[in-house]
């Protein structure tokens, strides 16, 4: 999809409101612009224009939609089928007059709502940053004379001023430049400031190679200019991203999706049991009316996991702790579960990949190349040559060029309790880095005699300067246009006339570095004498070529290992970049990222959808992207199925952040829009720390799946229990405040230890699973058959021997005996969780301390509910003697020795590698699951 955003909007007097023209304000010349928005060059607007207009176009602002108030983001976390089912059943205990069931029920639902509205709301809070890259105050002219003014007042056809270091504070027209360049990486991802001009460019242009354009919420990095505001708030380029972005409806996680499943089935079962069994046993005459309405209530409590709610939750909330300590800030609690499925992750280059810092790294010497270690702006670093460390002092050519390169140059290197930075452009930040590794210091800040600025069209830059016997140029610029102008060589000490031999290696030497994805300048020098004219023409000839430098902005040093690690896992990394194809495709090798080849914005503008889906699974980059682009990308991947994650840290990001199913944002670098969408802030900007908390989602995901399942088998032997003993006709064996207690209370607790599980040593050698992986899988539903089946008939068969004598006293005594034997068999039973597949001892009995703590502590709840007497009143409860206790503990043993058991042997025969010897097999695994 091409750009037609940048239009020039009507004015009054020219065109009728509301008409707006499909030619970009780049592609106009300068004059055209002028008369289009009735403006001076010199004196900008008059104030009755600047009134009118203001009346017309308004404020300056971004006008976002508003987020959901509080009440709101409150009320969505109760629109959930589990909850609502609760809701009902609390109602229902109301109406009857069970006032202590109907308060359990509400005060748990109370407390899932507001774990999840704290979260969600200081998400929403995080939107409001849209607005704070406006800047302030700018620089205009009005009525013939500069004014300083507030951003939010500027109306089209306004003449800014634009020096370094200025903020855009809307989209301009560029009418005068001087060696201008703009930091456009936070709006395009173009690692380097781009050079500026004010001529114009052809209407198909893409975005960001309008020369004659400066955006909004970019910065200006070197040089002044003028310009003519042609687009203000929304119509601005950075304003149409935040609308887009606003337009983008997020989606559930899979977990969401999932679980949102699972509670719609298991509400739909426990209506049904319930008013079969109640219509049933009404009409067999078994129960009296109001006994068996109570009884079909129990029996839909029993089927409905009322802890699942708070339990995932807790288990979520609880992991933010353990993904702040891998430096990964969650601003939605079921993030991490959803990074822990991705099976694409895109990501931008700039700041996210690199370290968006130029760095000199190569340097082309006639008498010998030289490579400069370190990275960024920090000067640590020396000079090697074949491998070996060289002594800068003993390489007066090499000394001669950076010191050349620190004279030609605007930049400088500063150093705070942050760290270094770079202050001007990057590629000059990066030749000033270069000399302070050689210990140069920089010149004195002294007016050169003269200086011939930057241009696209001349692409160099000299600076004259005094000199011990006269006058001195250093030059810098693009090989091609250096080399031509060149008719001597330094060739180390010395000085001889420029051969075509060495004409030809310089340019070889040029070419292999752009291969390499380097950026190249050409560096010169030449004697002058006092007299003679400053015409750039003249002085920029008969110059001596000291070198070639090779810049680039390197990889961060842990991405290649965290990208082989992603591979391990399954994990397919797409790189998705505002830069060239060149330098994409360069950094991808250095990352050991895989790519066959690289398809540009304009070749992905030509590809119908069904193409991009076809390409997306190839070993493709994407170079020179939009945000469409991006939104186009990530839409294809969901299309197919694949869970995709989106780091990013410009404007530009914003939208696909919010469309991937999981947005990660940079925190140190990123801008506030990019943070305020996404759902995960790395705070070191680090890609591994992407690694980490993909592990960190994926244990979460496993051990969701292990509280899940012990919760549906803890409550399948409820129904079992409850259902069979209905079928025979005896009294009702469970209250329904000892349910909730047994859901709520005893299980909870252990539920949210068993969310604690460390995770298996071979959590990062296995594929993603796939998209459509229920939670709950053939193999989960029969173990929770069987292990529910146990349970109920167990506790079942204890409640009918107690009422073996007749005794109608009995009667609290056996469901006392019952009540308890199931929450004795259900805390064995959680231990069968700690591991889906391999034997505890494999594990470690002790791995997880939370879960003893929470057996121990809920076997002493269930005590205190039998002998104490507040909790006897509220539970219906009597003592129970030793006898009782004994026959509890052999009923509780076969739940757990029998599992234990069959794990043992599964392991045995089948060889299945336990947590301890995972790694022995993992990479057999990685290998089978990535070619199948």
């Amino acid at each position: 999809m091409t750009h037609q955003t940048e239009t020039p909007r009507s004015i009054p007097s020219n065109e009728a409101q509301g008409k707006v023209s499909k030619q970009p304000w780049a592609s106009l010349t300068v004059d055209e612009v002028l008369k289009r928005l009735e403006t001076d060059a010199n004196d900008g607007l008059t104030s009755d224009q600047v009134r009118q207009r203001s009346r017309r176009y308004g404020a300056n602002t971004l006008q976002t939609s508003d987020g959901p108030t509080w009440p709101q983001v409150l009320a969505r976390q109760f629109f959930d089928a589990l909850i609502l089912i609760l809701l009902i059943a609390a109602g229902i205990s109301l109406a009857i007059g069970e006032w202590t069931d109907a308060v359990t029920i509400l005060a748990i639902v109370l407390l899932n709502g507001l774990l999840g509205f704290f979260q969600e709301w200081k998400a929403e809070r995080a939107l409001a940053d849209l607005r704070n890259l406006l800047q302030p105050t700018c620089q205009v002219v009005r009525d013939g004379e500069e004014q300083t003014i507030e951003a939010s007042g500027l109306v089209p056809g306004d003449l800014v001023r634009i020096v370094t270091g200025s903020r855009i504070p809307a989209d301009v027209r560029l009418t005068r430049t001087l060696n201008l360049a703009i930091d456009e990486s936070a709006l395009t991802g173009e690692s380097v400031s781009s050079p500026k001009r004010a001529d114009a460019v052809p209407p198909e242009t893409p975005l960001a190679e309008r020369a004659s354009m400066v955006w909004m919420g970019t910065a200006a990095t070197a040089g002044r200019g003028d310009g003519v505001v042609v687009n203000i708030g929304a119509e601005t380029e950075f304003g149409r991203i935040a609308a887009l972005t606003e337009s983008i409806d997020r989606d559930t996680t899979p977990l969401q999706r999932k679980l949102g499943r699972l509670g719609k089935q298991l509400g739909i079962i426990a209506i049904l049991v319930s008013l079969s069994v109640g219509v049933a046993g009404y009409w067999a005459g078994q129960q009296p009316p109001m006994e068996m309405f109570l009884t079909a209530i129990s029996l839909a409590v029993a089927v409905v996991p009322e802890g699942l709610p708070a339990v995932v939750t807790l288990t979520l909330a609880l992991g933010v702790r353990e993904m702040v300590r891998r430096k990964a800030l969650l601003r939605r609690l079921r993030a991490a579960e959803g990074l822990g499925a991705a099976t694409v992750v895109c990501t931008d280059k700039t700041g996210t990949l690199t370290q968006n810092e130029m760095t000199v790294r190569q340097i082309w010497l006639s008498a010998g190349a030289v490579d400069v270690t370190g990275v960024g702006y920090d000067p640590a670093g020396h000079f090697e040559s074949g491998g070996q460390r060289v002594d800068y002092r003993d390489r007066g050519d090499l000394l001669l060029l950076l010191e050349a390169g620190l004279h030609c140059n605007h930049a400088a290197l500063v150093h705070d309790a942050a760290g270094w930075h770079g202050r001007g452009e990057p590629t000059e930040g990066a030749l000033v880095v270069g000399a302070y590794k050689a210990w140069l210091e920089p010149p004195a800040s002294v007016a050169p005699v003269a200086e011939f600025s930057f241009s696209s069209d001349r692409k160099r830059m000299t600076v004259v300067e005094h000199a011990r016997d006269g006058l001195l140029a250093y030059v810098k610029g693009a090989p091609e246009i250096i080399l031509e102008r060149c008719v001597q060589i330094r060739d180390g000490d010395q000085t001889r006339p420029m051969e075509e031999a060495d004409e030809r290696r310089a340019r070889q030497a040029f070419s292999q570095m752009a291969a390499q994805g380097l950026r190249t300048l050409a560096i010169a020098q030449r004697p002058l004498s006092r007299d003679q004219s400053l015409d750039e023409d003249q002085v920029e000839q008969q110059l001596e070529l000291l070198g070639i430098v090779g810049m680039m902005d390197p990889p961060r040093v842990s991405v290649p290992q965290a990208i082989q690690v992603a591979g391990q896992a399954g994990i397919r990394v797409l790189m998705i970049t505002g830069d060239s194809a060149v330098t994409a495709t360069a950094i991808a090798r250095q990352i050991g990222l895989r790519v066959d080849r690289a398809i540009t914005g304009q070749e992905l503008n030509a590809l119908s959808d069904d193409e991009l889906a076809r390409s997306v699974r190839e070993r493709v980059l994407f170079a020179r992207t939009t945000p469409e682009h991006k939104l186009r990308i990530v839409t294809a991947l969901q299309s197919q199925g694949e869970i995709v994650g989106m780091t990013g840290d410009g404007v530009n990001d914003a939208p696909a952040l919010k469309k991937a199913d999981i947005g990660i944002a940079m925190g140190k670098r990123g801008t506030d829009v990019a943070k305020g969408v996404s759902d995960i802030v790395l705070t070191d900007d680090n890609f591994s720390s992407i690694v980490g908390a993909i592990e960190e989602g994926r244990r979460q995901y496993d051990n969701i799946q292990k509280f899940v399942r012990y919760l549906l088998s803890s409550n399948t032997g409820e129904v079992v229990a409850i259902f069979c003993n209905i079928l025979i006709g005896g009294p009702l064996i469970f209250l329904p405040v000892q349910i909730l207690w047994m859901n709520l209370v005893t299980d909870g607790m252990t539920a949210v230890a068993l969310g604690l599980e460390p995770a298996e040593k071979s959590v990062m050698q296995r594929p993603p699973r796939r998209p459509s992986e229920p939670v709950l899988d053939a193999r989960g539903f029969a173990m929770i058959l069987a292990l529910g089946s146990y349970i109920g008939l167990a506790s079942l068969w204890l409640f009918h021997d107690y009422l073996s004598s007749g005794d109608p006293v009995k009667v609290a005594a056996a469901q006392t005996a019952a009540f308890t034997c199931i929450v004795l068999i259900e805390k064995a039973n959680v231990l069968n969780f700690r591991s889906l597949r391999s034997p505890l001892h494999h594990v470690g009995f002790f791995s997880n301390p939370w879960v003893l703590a929470a057996l121990a502590l809920t076997i002493s709840l269930q005590v205190a509910a039998v002998y104490v007497p507040v909790l006897q009143n509220a539970l219906r409860t009597v003592p129970l003697d030793a006898e009782t206790w004994g026959r509890m503990v052999v009923l509780v043993l076969p739940v757990f020795v029998i599992p234990e058991l069959c794990k043992w042997l599964w392991s045995l025969f089948r060889h299945v590698p336990d947590a301890s010897t995972a790694d022995q097999h993992s990479s057999i695994a990685v290998t089978e699951s990535v070619s199948s």
